[in-house]
């Protein structure tokens, strides 16, 4: 399969087109369950000035994507423009298990003003790799926006083959991997075949991928550990194995207890209404962390020498 380089043609960095930390950014709800714009918005902005991040992603999975309405992703993804957009990438998630569904999500995006699209495999209908490259091909050629695809299994069923990621990165939109498939060997392959921009997609697996060549990560810790997550990356590059590693292993308990204790969601929401941040509950039909397992992820943010009370912001 030829999966030779091309040029990606970017007004910044084509090495990292949407930067080095990207959140995968919760979507605040009011406490009776709606879309708390003015939530979503001071949260953006605390990501973004107080953490560091380059860009971040709405609407995807910790986002609740599966529960919030077209309108209300709109209205979101308007809101964190508005709020951030000057000065980070704001990435519309807009992965569907539905090709027709998702173009019309990725054109609203567009319109709306997002700098990228989100684009996860379609899920539960479990389509073959010709499935997937004709969806992948139809989100990326709706748009002008550059597409990052979403590999992640776990969730979707069906794993983006090595060589229908070598073709998708022939097209000019598609541009970056959000890597949660938990694959090494695959990413190497990959990251060798073509110059597609990997991030992390899995909190776990950061600092092995970065080792690997991944250029950052999209990640659900980063709201609350995004300063020492891109650390992590910026002393690989640098050769810095020993402070990546140092950073890697401070955030071990975080990791594990915001990515196995709950579904990520449930303990990110948790863990910033800790801290004061906006988050709101959780929609059904996932449920809100109980006493226990938000005394056990303070236990956590205690473990890594974290704030557990709230932060300025």
């Amino acid at each position: 399969m030829d999966c030779s380089a091309r040029l990606v043609d970017m007004t910044h960095d084509p090495r990292r087109p949407f930067g080095r930390l990207i959140t995968a950014m919760v979507t605040p709800f009011t406490s009776d369950g709606a879309l708390d714009v003015s939530g979503a918005q001071r949260l953006a902005s605390y990501l973004v000035d107080e953490l560091g991040n380059d860009g971040l992603v709405v609407s995807g999975t910790t986002g609740e994507a599966p529960t919030t309405s077209d309108a209300e992703k709109e209205t979101l993804l308007r809101a964190v423009i508005e709020a951030v957009g000057d000065r980070a990438q704001v990435i519309a998630g807009v992965g569907t298990n539905d090709t027709a569904h998702s173009v019309e999500l990725a054109r609203a995006a567009e319109k709306a003003g997002a700098h990228g699209l989100l684009v996860v495999t379609p899920y539960y209908s479990k389509p073959p790799q010709a499935g997937l490259l004709r969806h992948f091909t139809a989100v990326a050629d709706a748009t002008e926006l550059p597409v990052m695809l979403y590999d992640i299994p776990g969730r979707t069923a069906t794993a983006i083959a090595t060589d229908t990621i070598c073709r998708l990165a022939e097209h000019p939109r598609i541009v970056a991997v959000k890597d949660a498939k938990g694959d090494l060997f695959a990413s190497s392959q990959v990251m060798a075949r073509t110059d597609l921009a990997y991030y992390s997609g899995a909190d776990e697996l950061n600092l092995a991928l970065a080792a690997l060549g991944a250029v950052g990560a999209v990640s659900v810790v980063a709201h609350v550990a995004g300063r020492e997550i891109k650390e992590i990356f910026e002393a690989v590059e640098r050769g810095d194995l020993e402070r990546a590693r140092q950073l890697n292993t401070r955030l071990l308990p975080v990791y594990a207890g915001m990515m196995t204790r709950a579904q990520g969601v449930v303990t990110t929401k948790a863990v910033l209404s800790m801290r004061g941040l906006p988050a709101g509950p959780v929609r059904p039909p996932l449920v809100d962390a109980d006493e226990g397992l938000r005394a056990a992820l303070r236990e956590d943010l205690r473990a890594a020498d974290m704030e557990v009370s709230e932060v300025s912001r």
